[in-house]
């Protein structure tokens, strides 16, 4: 890594963690038992990469920019971490069924997110 993709890295990193701050640390959204704030945080970011991903292509962008928005603000952005400790909280509050939806809704809603933005963006190009 050079020292332009190493600041852009940065730059994206810093954003990212910022917002995904905000987003989780905001009053938690509740939907039952089920923490929304981490799932909200991984459909934005992945929804946001699958754009990118496209727009990237189309665009034929210079591949450091994927250290600013894929693996800087995105990767910053999302988090496996939090969305496997709220699972494990789940767990331990015997929640098993919030836990199994939490799983699914994350997987399956960031895959969905990752479809959805690359749709999205191909209508554009």
């Amino acid at each position: 890594m050079k020292g332009f993709e190493f600041i852009l890295l940065g730059i994206g990193a810093v954003c990212g963690a910022f917002l995904r701050y905000k987003i989780v640390e905001s009053p938690l959204v509740v939907f039952g038992g089920l923490p929304l704030n981490v799932l909200i945080v991984n459909i934005i970011g992945s929804f946001i990469l699958g754009i990118f991903s496209v727009l990237s292509l189309s665009w034929n962008l210079d591949a450091r920019y994927s250290f600013l928005f894929a693996i800087g603000f995105c990767g910053s952005l999302t988090t496996m971490s939090s969305f496997a400790l709220e699972v494990n909280n789940l767990l331990d509050n015997k929640q098993i069924l919030f836990a199994m939806i939490n799983i699914f809704a994350n997987v399956g809603l960031s895959i969905g997110s990752i479809l959805g933005g690359r749709v999205l963006a191909s209508l554009f190009v």
